[in-house]
């Protein structure tokens, strides 16, 4: 196995991870500092038009954080692929003991298998 390939792709997984979790936290924070500006303007210390604008201002970065959410969760998504195919390709190699000793260590291709076609089935017949 590739192992220096498989360690780079297993950084890869960490760091969109650790991506995801920074950009949640971000919203997180976003929400409560809305949830507070909120409370501002329910108790009348801030005009509505200050809303209005922390709204507009709030709702663009919303969209910004969960754009970068996505595009982690994609690269995830690829760097898990890219592993998951690393791994399969590691067949196992078939061994057995015997009594003059070990025997195969031969790789071997997997079987194909045959596609079977039926035949076409017709209505029977009435009489």
């Amino acid at each position: 196995m590739n192992e220096s390939f498989f360690a780079k792709i297993l950084k890869d997984l960490n760091v969109a991870g650790e991506l995801i979790r920074a950009r949640q936290e971000e919203k997180q924070g976003l929400l409560d500092e809305f949830g507070a500006e909120s409370k501002r303007f329910f108790f009348g210390k801030i005009s509505e038009k200050a809303l209005a604008s922390s709204v507009k201002k709030t709702n663009i970065e919303l969209q910004r954080l969960d754009k970068q959410i996505r595009e982690a969760q994609a690269s995830s998504r690829g760097a898990g692929d890219r592993a998951l195919k690393l791994v399969s390709a590691q067949a196992p190699v078939g061994f057995r003991a015997t009594l003059s000793g070990i025997s195969g260590g031969k790789k071997t291709k997997a079987k194909k298998r045959k596609s079977v076609k039926g035949k076409k089935k017709t209505a029977k017949k009435k009489r």
